[in-house]
């Protein structure tokens, strides 16, 4: 009798403890938690999957391909490199002198108030003259490095083409923007007094080169580095560089864009010239008939 009422009591008490450490007990966490771990794995690992496959295909097609010319081509590889180095050095030594000054001011400088013939004929000249205020030793890697893998990746011709083009986009822009006047096209106009800033140097066509790299060889990292300060540039400093160099990157994107389908080799550029001869004479020949 005292056993059962024992056994009674060792229960009712048993069953008491267990219900109070099952309320103290934390509640099990619900399995959606899981499935939601798992996807975020999921997912980090697909990025990281994909980031790798981007940076070996960069790695590919702007290092390791240029890299294979240069052996096969050797030093003449990098000649456009070394040149477009030596060019900005001098023309940076002899802009420090009184005679020096004047030569640069007279075959390099334009700006965006001189007769558009003018511009058109130093344009060439003026990529290869740095601005005074900008440390030039600084950029002398980023010059080379654009110029050198660009005639690697691309040949010596398109990379001439690309960085001229770049680069006179950017320097026509500068008119047009002038032409519109300050506070139209929300705020894409500029003041008459701009076109007195010396309007010189590599720098869009160095943008133009790795942008056009970065298009043709579907690098997005490159494209996303180089753009991005460009953009980053432009709002920090909202100046008229910064906007040439978007211009460029621009005119950059819409070259590669047209990659394949026009051929801007020696052979055909020749015939294009020819053509384009040829039709002036005829047409010079029709009116004087």
């Amino acid at each position: 009798m005292f056993r059962v009422a024992d056994g009674r009591r060792d229960g009712v008490e048993s069953g008491h403890v267990g219900a109070v450490e099952g309320a103290a007990a934390a509640p099990a966490p619900p399995a959606s938690d899981g499935g939601d771990r798992r996807q975020r794995a999921d997912l980090l690992i697909r990025f990281v999957r994909f980031l790798a496959r981007t940076l070996r295909g960069e790695f590919q097609g702007i290092v390791v391909d240029p890299v294979r010319q240069l052996v096969n081509r050797g030093l003449r590889g990098l000649f456009l490199g070394v040149l477009a180095c030596v060019a900005v050095t001098v023309f940076h030594a002899i802009h420090l002198t009184r005679a020096g000054a004047v030569v640069v001011r007279l075959t390099g400088e334009v700006k965006a108030d001189l007769p558009l013939w003018l511009a058109l004929l130093r344009t060439p000249i003026s990529l290869f003259v740095p601005a005074l205020d900008l440390p030039v030793w600084a950029g002398l890697t980023q010059l080379f490095l654009g110029f050198a893998l660009a005639e690697l990746a691309l040949g010596r011709t398109r990379t001439l083409v690309i960085a001229y083009v770049t680069t006179l986009a950017g320097t026509l822009s500068a008119r047009v923007m002038i032409a519109l006047g300050p506070g139209t096209w929300g705020g894409l106009g500029l003041p008459p007094e701009i076109g007195q800033v010396l309007d010189t140097g590599p720098s869009a066509a160095v943008v133009g080169l790795f942008t056009y790299l970065s298009v043709v060889r579907r690098a997005p990292i490159v494209f996303a580095l180089t753009g991005g300060s460009m953009l980053f540039e432009a709002m920090v400093k909202p100046n008229l560089a910064g906007r040439e160099h978007l211009i460029a990157v621009g005119m950059a994107i819409v070259l590669g864009l047209l990659h394949g389908r026009v051929d801007l080799g020696p052979a055909a550029l020749r015939r294009r010239w020819l053509r384009w001869r040829n039709r002036r004479a005829m047409a010079a020949v029709e009116a004087t008939a």
